[in-house]
């Protein structure tokens, strides 16, 4: 009864006349500050019809506060949940020759593919549209600050479409400057004192394959507890956008290193858990140093998750022994989920962000991009090593089915996190 009586109290206290003055006077400023009333009352409404569903109240209230916010999107609409609608007007958003900072890697035309189809696709979300990619808004907003990608080499794909979304709203070359410092590349706006950052860091935590040049080890091993050793480079990060998965991929279990000993010691000492366990112990540690480094009200963090590779064409219904080499169309089942994207590494991305007491934005870009079977560099891109003339005669055999061209995916990712950033 007591708590009863305090409610009734409170639903009383709210009708009072004498707080008449104040509501009027509430509405005078949200009119004089130029927003729409009947948008302020229907914002208000939603606010106490609004029925979470993996997020707690406190959850919810702490995303109202997202710092570079615009507007929020109305509705519930899920913009990974679409199709991808043909479009031969607005897209690729560049040409591959106008951005000299691809790299040869991913530069598909340059090295010889035929076709552009690839660059003509939209990603269309069910029931709402994606906001226009707005770079000198982006530019602006990152006036005086650093926006910084840390992962691995898929990461740094997604650094490189951004810097060319970018790019061309800069027009003169002296205004900007890219340039590569150990683990760092950086991209420099000079007339908004800005940086986009991308650091390498296929782990997140230490590991034997940290050497940004270096770091093909067929043994990879991963130090237990070492987030705060490539940590130390990323704070003072206005924007910070993580991703880690396919170099977990070693089969099974994954090897730890303890928190004590070198990965050049002939003895080590190393435990085998699970992949999974081995990944949340990952998420866990990023969790954790995100909790004490990232200041909620003024900070941004994402996480991107896995990307697809299309390694088995058996996978979609194509012949056994193919891969995406030679494949120029998309996979048309709405339900598709590929044999390379772990289902289990991704419940643990749902667990431990869960639980996040800061916000985290996932881009779910994983099921979307297993659509594009189309859209990897497959054999043309620059081969590191000379071709063997067993590998020339069988195309299949050294097709890169883990990166993408560029233009093409990892631009929709992007207009996927310029949404979560400003129209979440």
């Amino acid at each position: 009864m007591k708590q009863n009586s305090s409610f009734f109290l409170s639903k009383r206290a709210l009708f009072s006349p004498c707080l008449l003055p104040l509501f009027a006077l509430a509405v005078l400023v949200v009119v004089l500050s130029g927003q729409d009333f009947i948008s302020f009352v229907h914002l208000g409404t939603q606010r106490h019809t609004f029925r979470p569903t993996n997020e707690t109240v406190r959850d919810r209230l702490s995303i109202e506060k997202l710092p570079f916010v615009i507007r929020r999107t109305e509705g519930e609409c899920d913009i990974f949940d679409g199709r991808w609608s043909r479009d031969e007007q607005s897209r690729p958003h560049y040409d591959e020759s106008e951005c000299p900072y691809i790299q040869p890697q991913l530069t598909c035309q340059e090295h010889g593919r035929p076709d552009k189809d690839y660059q003509h696709w939209r990603w269309q979300p069910h029931g709402c549209g994606l906001p226009r990619f707005n770079a000198t808004l982006m530019l602006e907003t990152l006036r005086g600050k650093r926006m910084m990608f840390v992962g691995d080499s898929l990461n740094r794909g997604q650094f490189i479409s951004l810097v060319c979304l970018l790019h061309s709203a800069i027009p003169h070359n002296d205004s900007k400057s890219m340039e590569t410092k150990g683990s760092f590349q950086i991209f420099t706006a000079k007339d908004y004192n800005a940086t986009i950052e991308f650091y390498w860091a296929p782990f997140l935590l230490e590991s034997n394959s940290d050497d940004a040049v270096i770091h093909r080890m067929k043994d990879r091993i991963v130090r237990e507890g070492s987030i705060d050793k490539h940590g130390q480079h990323w704070k003072g990060a206005d924007v910070l956008v993580f991703n880690t998965y396919l170099w977990w991929m070693t089969g099974l279990t994954m090897k730890i290193l303890q928190r004590e000993g070198s990965f050049t010691d002939e003895v080590k000492d190393i435990v085998q858990p699970s992949t999974e366990d081995a990944y949340r112990m990952a998420m866990t540690s990023m969790l954790e140093w995100v909790h004490r480094n990232m200041d909620p009200e003024k900070t941004r963090v994402f996480f991107v998750t896995m990307s697809p590779s299309h390694e088995k064409s058996k996978d979609w219904g194509g012949e056994e022994g193919g891969n995406c080499y030679n494949e120029t169309t998309l996979v048309e089942d709405p339900t598709y989920w590929g044999s390379d994207c772990r289902k289990g590494v991704m419940q643990v991305v749902r667990e431990v962000l869960g639980e996040s007491e800061v916000p985290i934005t996932v881009l779910n870009i994983t099921q979307l991009s297993s659509y594009r079977k189309d859209a990897h560099t497959s054999i043309y891109k620059k081969q590191w090593t000379p071709l063997t003339p067993q590998q020339i005669a069988n195309p299949v055999s050294y097709a890169d089915c883990v990166h993408w061209c560029l233009p093409g995916l990892q631009d929709t990712w992007n207009e996927l996190l310029f949404s979560k950033l400003f129209y979440p």
